[in-house]
């Protein structure tokens, strides 16, 4: 059974995670600093109040002694440097063990940012370029239709596309695809008919996609797609090696992100957080049995295929290593990945304004002329009229679980957040506050 990574971002209220083409060439972005440095350093000396940083802590913890989630860990850092960090709880409440720094959780859909670097490498290679016509890597797509409407008799009403989507738009989630997250809408009941985040491969998931509809016609409208998934696939089709072998290469290793993988391996299985749902009648914990209709993957052995679009397992500080190098320009412990420039390209909106407008985006996200898309990561444009306080382009994605990280390139902030709850922790949005418990406490951005 392929991993359900990769439905992720689009459950409950961790869909609230707000997160032009730049050809790479010189450098002129602002310095960024070179790694994560674990020194110690006060929150004065970083720019925060450590008295107004309690209040994070302070709703942090509530979070976990309320019993919205068994377990919490964060990671708060400025300048390379650890600001706040906290472990809280349990990774798994029926045995006890206490959440820990290298307890390895599933990040499902912040698993996108991960295969839109490794897409970003490829770039960088001159492997594919933003306009290129998808086709030209999956030409199993150059019949696609667009539906419509529905007829009379309750059939699809199909027609032509008017163009192939881009790869532009397959990294912004603008080329048309559906997810088969929800059943509400036509082309996404035709991906649960098909099973097609359940395909035994990733050729198989291209062969299944080819047969269902676009929900519109190509960079006219936003919605959350199985376009990251279709990535990971390009990746290895380009490079010939699996998506989880090309990642462990050029980016787990080099950034020493030593528990990041698509499964752990049974070396490391004991680490691994269980993770829960509220039930749907009592409200309560539980561990859950199914997603989607399809058995909980362990995530200890090889899945069939590895899920771009969010079949990975991480820890807070892998995957904090993982964002500190975008917030040091594509580089970290003088290793690089990618050039700052590049980086810069992932964190600028590339959805045209008449499409973020009309967008219904997220589920309680709006696009808006303030909140756009980048390359697989939400960016805030203008902070201040989008009613938050980061800095501008700051980028950002969550998960299914209730993960969540943001990277600020204005303050030089980055923050990492876990938690293993389906869902996020039910009636808030646990990112959200974190960001205006964050900001509020950082008084000085000067320093």
């Amino acid at each position: 059974m392929r991993t359900f990574g990769h439905w992720a971002l689009g459950i409950g209220a961790v869909l609230a995670l707000q997160g032009t083409a730049l050809a790479a060439g010189a450098d002129t972005s602002p310095a960024r600093p070179a790694a994560v440095h674990r020194s110690a350093a006060t929150p004065e000396q970083l720019g925060f109040d450590s008295a107004r940083l309690k209040r994070l802590d302070a709703a942090m913890a509530d979070v976990v002694a309320s019993g919205r989630v068994p377990g919490m860990s964060y990671v708060l850092m400025r300048h390379g440097k650890v600001v706040d960090e906290k472990v809280l709880g349990l990774r798994d409440a029926a045995a006890g063990a206490p959440m820990q720094k290298d307890t390895i959780v599933r990040v499902y859909s912040m698993t996108k940012p991960i295969t839109g670097v490794a897409m970003m490498i490829l770039y960088e290679q001159g492997k594919w370029r933003l306009d290129d016509p998808v086709t030209k890597f999956i030409p199993e797509f150059k019949n696609l239709k667009v539906m419509t409407g529905v007829d009379d008799q309750g059939r699809p009403i199909l027609v032509p596309v008017t163009r192939p989507p881009t790869m532009r738009e397959l990294m912004s989630h603008t080329a048309g695809f559906g997810y088969g997250l929800g059943d509400k809408l036509p082309v996404d009941r035709m991906f649960r008919d098909k099973q097609v985040l359940a395909a035994p491969s990733l050729q198989e998931m291209v062969n299944r996609v080819a047969d269902i509809p676009l929900m519109y016609q190509p960079g006219t409208s936003w919605y959350y797609s199985v376009a990251v998934d279709l990535q990971g696939y390009i990746v290895e089709k380009i490079t010939g090696q699996r998506l989880g072998d090309f990642m462990a290469k050029n980016i787990f290793e080099p950034l020493k992100m030593k528990d990041t993988a698509f499964y752990t391996g049974p070396e490391r299985a004991s680490r691994l957080s269980q993770v829960y749902v509220a039930n749907s009648t009592t409200g309560k914990l539980e561990v859950p049995k199914e997603l989607f209709g399809n058995p909980m993957p362990t995530y200890v052995t090889p899945p069939p295929a590895d899920s771009g679009g969010g079949g990975l397992v991480s820890t807070l500080g892998d995957y904090a290593r993982f964002a500190q190098m975008l917030a040091a320009g594509g580089q970290l412990d003088g290793v690089r990945i990618l050039n700052p420039r590049t980086v810069a390209l992932m964190e600028t909106n590339v959805v045209p304004q008449s499409v973020l407008v009309n967008s219904n985006g997220t589920s309680a996200a709006r696009f808006n002329d303030a909140i756009g898309f980048g390359l697989d990561g939400m960016v805030v444009m203008d902070p201040l009229k989008a009613g938050s306080l980061e800095g501008r382009n700051t980028f950002s994605w969550g998960g299914a679980a209730g993960t969540w990280f943001w990277v600020d390139p204005t303050n030089d902030v980055v923050f990492v957040g876990m938690v293993q709850r389906l869902g996020g922790t039910g009636g808030d949005d646990l990112g959200l506050a974190a960001r205006t418990l964050t900001y509020q406490a950082l008084v000085r951005p000067d320093r």
